[in-house]
């Protein structure tokens, strides 16, 4: 049930069809405004946390919010309230690509980094296999470490093993469809992430249940 207090919206289970008609007969359309940004950006900041190539919704919600903050008449906040509902409604489909992709969120984010453009049918299963083998292998053995990211010997056994996984003709990388350098660059890139989200095992951005931030 959809309150128009301060109180925080639980985003899933909000019925958006009803909160637009509570908005459209509200005297604090504004109240309703900000609750729902609320909402809306506790989403995004999991989203974000997950997976570091979701920054172009991070762009276009800071767009609606500055175009929301530079005239705060009633056309306004009504067109806020509209394109918050449609970008909560592009999140919600970001949530659901793994389900798409048939990856968990973790493995996903693996090969979003991995993955690009022009890519046949044949190389992104294969990519999608190289994301999940690498990252079973990583929790399998050094990210297992007790902080291993504060000793550069097992930060760079975690650096190695990621390059060589890549780099291998059993497990790696399309060798047709990468250079040299696109490995190197994927294997930064993914210790990169792997360093930011694996802390410790399991990683505190994808706990179980709704609140993975």
């Amino acid at each position: 049930r959809v309150s128009e207090e301060s109180e925080a919206y639980d985003i899933s289970k909000i019925d958006f069809d009803r909160l637009r008609k509570e908005f459209e007969r509200s005297p604090a359309q504004r109240t309703t405004v900000q609750n729902l940004k609320a909402a809306i950006e506790a989403r995004l900041q999991r989203l974000l946390a997950q997976n570091p190539l979701r920054t172009d919704f991070q762009q276009h919600y800071e767009k609606i919010v500055a175009e929301y903050n530079r005239e705060k008449d009633r056309v306004t906040i009504e067109h806020t309230f509209e394109a918050l509902l449609k970008f909560e409604r592009s999140l919600e489909d970001e949530e659901r690509r793994s389900l798409r992709e048939e990856l968990d969120e973790e493995s996903l984010a693996i090969f979003d980094l991995l993955r690009k453009p022009d890519l046949d049918a044949a190389d992104i299963r294969k990519i999608k296999a190289v994301a999940v083998d690498l990252l079973s292998r990583l929790k399998a053995e050094k990210l297992r470490i007790d902080h291993w990211r504060d000793k550069e010997t097992t930060r760079d056994a975690v650096r190695i093993t990621i390059r060589d996984h890549l780099w291998s003709d059993d497990t790696g990388l399309p060798v047709e469809a990468y250079t040299e350098e696109d490995v190197n660059e994927k294997a930064e890139e993914v210790f990169r992430h792997v360093y930011r989200a694996y802390p410790a095992l399991p990683s505190p951005f994808y706990a179980p249940g709704p609140a993975a931030g």
